[in-house]
């Protein structure tokens, strides 16, 4: 046999012993959803209807993504409403609202405005509210119970803010010193609920850990708690419980020193006070969020280092730098 024809041989058995393993794994093809370019994404939530929503922290927008693969469509246009840095977004289907948070860190091609929580029309994207901030916090990401309260972190302050069904107002639900700074002088990033009960949150900074702040029945929150991670986060951005007791966090890597492809995608089991991790897409750059569609998780790439290089110079950005929504399936 010819050398040539041995190598393509060998090339043929080992894309068939990929394709099998990849069968045997029980993994299933899942299009790559193209987002529009320059859109920098910060967070994705997911409707009834299988669209994903993509808030975009450059853009001061929200693109709405079919799961068929058509174009996205810009549903939220850049600075609606005051709408800076794009930040956590969720959807509100009994309300048919689109909450997300506003941020004013910089870096916009819109207008920076104070930071708020703010809501759109689900179907048209027409702005509904805005829900200022207090004491110069930063909104960065939210989670809502069956009763339609809203829970929201602060970047700016050791504290997890509460909207109420009808409020006008966002209120301090629980400030704590135990929700510290770490070296880079931030505080909360992440947050989810497991039932109306249990609610988990991050911390910008790089720790070991997660933080639990139970319910209680009242509505009144308890002490803080740790859930203790086998090592370092590096830097756990958006977390998603999917399950009881299961995790899915999105480590961006934004603040560390590994390089921009230092990011990944982690499931923690969580027993009690501890809890155990699997990584599942590694070597992915600032993937800050994602979310459980069925028996996958769906995870963008923020690219933010792209920006942050650029902080004195911002007609040095590039231009048309492409961004997609990609995933990958949950282990079982």
């Amino acid at each position: 046999m010819k050398p040539t024809t041995l190598l393509h041989a060998a090339a043929l058995l080992a894309a068939l012993l990929l394709c099998q393993r990849t069968v045997l794994a029980g993994e299933t093809a899942s299009p790559t959803l193209t987002l529009p370019a320059d859109w920098y994404p910060e967070s994705v939530a997911a409707g009834p209807d299988g669209s994903f929503y993509i808030g975009s922290w450059r853009q001061g927008a929200v693109a709405r993504v079919r799961p068929d693969g058509a174009a996205p469509e810009i549903l939220v246009a850049s600075g609606s409403n005051g709408l800076a840095n794009g930040q956590g977004v969720l959807v509100d289907a009994p309300h048919h609202l689109l909450w997300i948070c506003s941020g004013n860190w910089g870096y916009t091609s819109v207008p920076s405005t104070p930071s708020a929580l703010k809501s759109y029309d689900l179907a048209s994207g027409a702005p509904r509210a805005s829900y200022l901030m207090p004491d110069k916090g930063y909104c960065n990401d939210l989670a809502q119970d069956s009763h339609g309260t809203l829970y929201v972190t602060d970047s700016f302050h050791p504290r997890v803010l509460r909207l109420l069904p009808g409020a006008v107002a966002l209120s301090v639900w629980k400030e704590d010193p135990a929700m510290g700074a770490g070296s880079d002088g931030m505080f909360l990033n992440g947050i989810a609920l497991d039932g109306d009960r249990q609610l988990y949150v991050s911390l910008l900074t790089a720790v070991p850990y997660v933080l639990k702040i139970d319910v209680d029945q009242d509505g009144d929150a308890s002490p803080v708690s740790r859930i203790d991670m086998p090592r370092v986060l590096k830097n756990a951005d958006a977390i998603r419980i999917y399950a009881p007791g299961r995790m899915a966090i999105f480590e961006s890597n934004a603040f560390g020193k590994t390089g921009p492809y230092g990011g990944q995608v982690s499931i923690a089991k969580i027993s009690g006070s501890s809890a155990t991790l699997e990584t599942i897409v590694a070597g992915l750059n600032d993937p800050s969020s994602g979310v459980i569609v069925g028996d996958r998780v769906y995870f963008i790439e923020s690219k933010y280092s792209l920006l942050f290089q650029h902080k004195d110079d911002p007609a040095a950005i590039p231009v048309n730098v492409p961004f997609d929504l990609q995933s990958r399936q949950l282990p079982k």
